[in-house]
């Protein structure tokens, strides 16, 4: 397991953050991957009705955000902070939910980067993401 922090999922991660304002809500967390959730809706859809590329990428971040805190040695003396973010949109949804899952490619001493794959609720392709963060001392 490369998680050295435990969350109760039952509780809300980031309450007034971006992440609670787009209706994430976080599913699992495996020995090396954490999942959730997000509606398209009307506050993720831009205006041809379709899901906001930027919705995916807030997705992706809040996960391997969360994860990084997770893989912290010391949540009271470090912060982990996105560095650089990369998505590529594959396929657009309308409606329902996307889910995505971030697993690590790398948990180093002071940068982690995350591949998170974005599906739909028919488990199709959404969007690929690779999320480097920066592991920074807290302040």
């Amino acid at each position: 397991m490369i998680f050295k922090n435990k969350f109760d999922l039952t509780k809300q991660f980031g309450e007034a953050s971006m992440g609670d304002h787009l209706g994430i809500e976080f599913l699992e967390i495996g020995d090396d991957f954490v999942t959730a959730r997000m509606p398209v809706d009307h506050r993720t859809k831009q205006p041809f009705g379709i899901l906001h590329g930027g919705a995916s990428v807030v997705l992706a971040e809040t996960l391997g955000s969360i994860a990084s805190v997770m893989c912290l040695d010391d949540m009271e003396k470090q912060r982990a902070v996105g560095l650089e973010i990369n998505a590529n949109h594959i396929r657009s949804v309308s409606s329902g939910w996307v889910y995505g899952k971030a697993t690590p490619i790398h948990i180093g001493r002071s940068t982690h980067i995350w591949d998170i794959r974005i599906t739909s609720e028919e488990e199709k392709l959404v969007c690929v993401v690779r999320l480097t963060v920066a592991v920074i001392e807290a302040k």
